[in-house]
Protein backbone atom coordinates (compact mmCIF):
# COMPACT_ATOMS: atom_id res chain seq x y z
CA UNK A 1 0.00 0.00 0.00
CA UNK A 2 1.07 3.66 -0.81
CA UNK A 3 1.47 5.55 2.12
CA UNK A 4 -0.53 8.31 0.80
CA UNK A 5 -3.07 5.64 -0.70
CA UNK A 6 -5.37 4.59 2.71
CA UNK A 7 -9.17 3.19 1.93
CA UNK A 8 -10.92 3.18 5.80
CA UNK A 9 -14.17 1.27 5.37
CA UNK A 10 -17.02 1.52 8.22
CA UNK A 11 -19.14 -1.63 9.00
CA UNK A 12 -22.81 -0.18 8.33
CA UNK A 13 -24.47 -2.33 9.95
CA UNK A 14 -25.59 -0.49 12.89
CA UNK A 15 -24.17 2.35 15.43
CA UNK A 16 -22.43 5.29 14.51
CA UNK A 17 -21.86 5.12 10.80
CA UNK A 18 -21.34 8.65 9.67
CA UNK A 19 -19.86 9.62 12.84
CA UNK A 20 -16.56 7.51 12.59
CA UNK A 21 -16.52 8.13 8.82
CA UNK A 22 -16.53 12.17 9.46
CA UNK A 23 -13.93 11.31 11.93
CA UNK A 24 -11.78 9.31 9.62
CA UNK A 25 -11.94 12.03 7.10
CA UNK A 26 -10.64 14.85 9.48
CA UNK A 27 -7.87 12.42 10.84
CA UNK A 28 -6.79 12.06 7.01
CA UNK A 29 -6.97 15.70 6.72
CA UNK A 30 -4.59 16.43 9.48
CA UNK A 31 -2.19 13.98 8.35
CA UNK A 32 -2.41 15.36 5.03
CA UNK A 33 -3.56 12.18 2.99
CA UNK A 34 -7.06 13.18 2.56
CA UNK A 35 -6.37 14.08 -1.10
CA UNK A 36 -5.93 10.33 -2.43
CA UNK A 37 -7.11 8.29 0.12
CA UNK A 38 -11.20 7.06 0.74
CA UNK A 39 -13.14 6.37 3.60
CA UNK A 40 -16.83 4.28 3.17
CA UNK A 41 -19.48 2.46 3.98
CA UNK A 42 -19.29 -1.25 4.34
CA UNK A 43 -22.12 -3.62 4.07
CA UNK A 44 -21.13 -6.79 1.80
CA UNK A 45 -18.22 -9.28 2.69
CA UNK A 46 -16.98 -8.77 -0.62
CA UNK A 47 -15.73 -5.31 -0.11
CA UNK A 48 -13.38 -6.34 3.16
CA UNK A 49 -10.55 -7.82 1.62
CA UNK A 50 -10.10 -4.45 -0.73
CA UNK A 51 -9.54 -2.16 2.40
CA UNK A 52 -6.61 -1.29 4.07
CA UNK A 53 -8.85 -0.66 7.61
CA UNK A 54 -12.11 -1.39 9.28
CA UNK A 55 -14.27 0.02 12.02
CA UNK A 56 -16.62 -1.89 13.17
CA UNK A 57 -18.94 1.08 15.26
CA UNK A 58 -20.71 0.90 18.30
CA UNK A 59 -24.32 -0.32 18.40
CA UNK A 60 -25.88 -3.30 20.22
CA UNK A 61 -23.28 -6.41 20.05
CA UNK A 62 -25.79 -9.35 19.81
CA UNK A 63 -27.25 -7.38 17.12
CA UNK A 64 -24.29 -6.65 15.18
CA UNK A 65 -22.61 -10.35 15.51
CA UNK A 66 -26.26 -11.49 14.34
CA UNK A 67 -25.87 -9.33 11.04
CA UNK A 68 -22.28 -10.19 10.71
CA UNK A 69 -22.83 -13.70 10.54
CA UNK A 70 -26.63 -12.94 7.73
CA UNK A 71 -24.18 -11.19 5.60
CA UNK A 72 -21.42 -13.47 5.39
CA UNK A 73 -18.73 -11.29 6.94
CA UNK A 74 -17.74 -13.23 9.88
CA UNK A 75 -14.62 -15.05 7.85
CA UNK A 76 -13.80 -12.02 5.39
CA UNK A 77 -13.21 -10.06 9.00
CA UNK A 78 -11.60 -12.53 11.00
CA UNK A 79 -9.14 -13.17 7.93
CA UNK A 80 -8.73 -9.57 7.08
CA UNK A 81 -5.05 -8.30 6.75
CA UNK A 82 -5.82 -4.90 7.60
CA UNK A 83 -6.81 -3.32 10.73
CA UNK A 84 -9.86 -2.85 12.57
CA UNK A 85 -10.82 -0.29 14.70
CA UNK A 86 -13.42 -1.23 16.65
CA UNK A 87 -15.25 0.99 19.50
CA UNK A 88 -17.78 -0.27 22.24
CA UNK A 89 -19.77 -3.01 21.36
CA UNK A 90 -16.93 -3.42 18.59
CA UNK A 91 -14.60 -3.97 21.01
CA UNK A 92 -17.11 -6.86 22.81
CA UNK A 93 -17.09 -8.52 19.18
CA UNK A 94 -12.95 -8.26 18.82
CA UNK A 95 -12.71 -10.03 22.43
CA UNK A 96 -11.89 -13.91 22.71
CA UNK A 97 -14.38 -14.17 25.81
CA UNK A 98 -17.14 -12.31 26.83
CA UNK A 99 -19.82 -12.48 29.56
CA UNK A 100 -22.53 -13.14 27.05
CA UNK A 101 -23.50 -16.75 25.97
CA UNK A 102 -25.67 -14.94 23.12
CA UNK A 103 -22.55 -13.81 21.37
CA UNK A 104 -20.37 -15.34 19.34
CA UNK A 105 -17.02 -13.22 19.16
CA UNK A 106 -14.53 -12.72 16.75
CA UNK A 107 -11.73 -13.43 19.10
CA UNK A 108 -9.19 -11.53 17.36
CA UNK A 109 -8.00 -10.02 20.32
CA UNK A 110 -6.80 -12.52 23.66
CA UNK A 111 -9.27 -10.59 26.52
CA UNK A 112 -12.26 -11.15 28.46
CA UNK A 113 -14.91 -8.52 28.37
CA UNK A 114 -17.49 -7.69 30.36
CA UNK A 115 -20.28 -6.55 27.86
CA UNK A 116 -22.71 -3.65 29.79
CA UNK A 117 -20.11 -3.12 32.46
CA UNK A 118 -21.46 0.23 34.32
CA UNK A 119 -25.68 -0.52 33.67
CA UNK A 120 -27.92 1.23 31.77
CA UNK A 121 -27.71 3.80 29.21
CA UNK A 122 -28.21 6.40 32.26
CA UNK A 123 -24.88 5.33 33.44
CA UNK A 124 -23.54 6.86 30.42
CA UNK A 125 -20.50 9.37 31.74
CA UNK A 126 -17.66 10.92 30.35
CA UNK A 127 -13.61 10.80 31.20
CA UNK A 128 -10.16 12.35 30.97
CA UNK A 129 -8.21 9.33 30.81
CA UNK A 130 -4.32 8.95 30.37
CA UNK A 131 -3.50 6.81 27.47
CA UNK A 132 -0.48 4.70 26.90
CA UNK A 133 1.64 7.26 24.34
CA UNK A 134 -0.57 9.98 24.37
CA UNK A 135 0.91 13.31 25.58
CA UNK A 136 -1.74 14.54 27.20
CA UNK A 137 -5.34 13.29 28.93
CA UNK A 138 -7.72 11.94 26.47
CA UNK A 139 -11.03 12.79 26.90
CA UNK A 140 -13.55 10.05 26.45
CA UNK A 141 -17.26 9.27 26.15
CA UNK A 142 -18.88 6.21 27.12
CA UNK A 143 -22.44 5.17 26.39
CA UNK A 144 -23.53 1.34 28.04
CA UNK A 145 -19.79 0.67 27.87
CA UNK A 146 -18.15 -2.51 28.37
CA UNK A 147 -14.42 -3.58 29.85
CA UNK A 148 -11.64 -5.75 29.60
CA UNK A 149 -11.53 -7.98 32.75
CA UNK A 150 -8.35 -8.89 31.67
CA UNK A 151 -5.62 -9.15 28.30
CA UNK A 152 -4.07 -12.06 27.42
CA UNK A 153 -0.59 -12.42 25.23
CA UNK A 154 -0.02 -9.87 22.60
CA UNK A 155 -2.47 -7.53 23.91
CA UNK A 156 -0.93 -4.46 24.66
CA UNK A 157 -3.20 -2.28 27.77
CA UNK A 158 -3.62 1.04 26.50
CA UNK A 159 -5.67 2.93 29.22
CA UNK A 160 -7.62 1.34 32.31
CA UNK A 161 -9.79 2.81 34.56
CA UNK A 162 -11.25 1.68 38.24
CA UNK A 163 -13.98 -1.12 36.61
CA UNK A 164 -11.19 -2.44 34.10
CA UNK A 165 -9.31 -2.21 30.94
CA UNK A 166 -11.20 0.44 28.40
CA UNK A 167 -8.63 1.33 25.57
CA UNK A 168 -6.24 -1.91 24.11
CA UNK A 169 -4.04 -2.48 21.12
CA UNK A 170 -3.33 -5.47 18.89
CA UNK A 171 -0.86 -5.26 16.17
CA UNK A 172 -2.47 -2.90 14.06
CA UNK A 173 -6.04 -3.58 15.83
CA UNK A 174 -7.60 -1.30 18.69
CA UNK A 175 -10.23 -2.13 20.63
CA UNK A 176 -11.89 0.66 22.61
CA UNK A 177 -14.84 0.85 25.24
CA UNK A 178 -15.56 4.49 24.88
CA UNK A 179 -16.86 6.84 21.45
CA UNK A 180 -13.94 8.23 19.55
CA UNK A 181 -15.97 8.99 16.84
CA UNK A 182 -18.22 11.56 19.11
CA UNK A 183 -15.49 13.75 20.57
CA UNK A 184 -12.85 16.52 19.08
CA UNK A 185 -9.93 14.82 19.43
CA UNK A 186 -8.43 12.67 16.54
CA UNK A 187 -5.18 10.67 18.17
CA UNK A 188 -6.91 7.35 18.12
CA UNK A 189 -8.15 7.70 14.39
CA UNK A 190 -4.34 9.38 13.75
CA UNK A 191 -2.73 6.86 15.57
CA UNK A 192 -4.85 3.46 13.93
CA UNK A 193 -4.30 5.37 10.40
CA UNK A 194 -0.10 5.71 11.39
CA UNK A 195 0.33 1.75 11.87
CA UNK A 196 -1.23 0.85 8.52
CA UNK A 197 1.61 2.07 6.53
Amino acid sequence: MNATEIRIGVLALQGAVSEHIDAFRLALEEMSLSDNSTVVTVRHADEIPHLDGLAIPGGESTTISRLIDKNQMRRPIEEFDGGIFATCAGMVLMATNVDDPRLTTLGLIDMDVIRNAFGRQKESFEADLEINGFGSPYHAIFIRAPVASSAGKGTEVLSTIDKGIVAVRKGKHYALAFHPELGWDLRFQVRFLEGLY
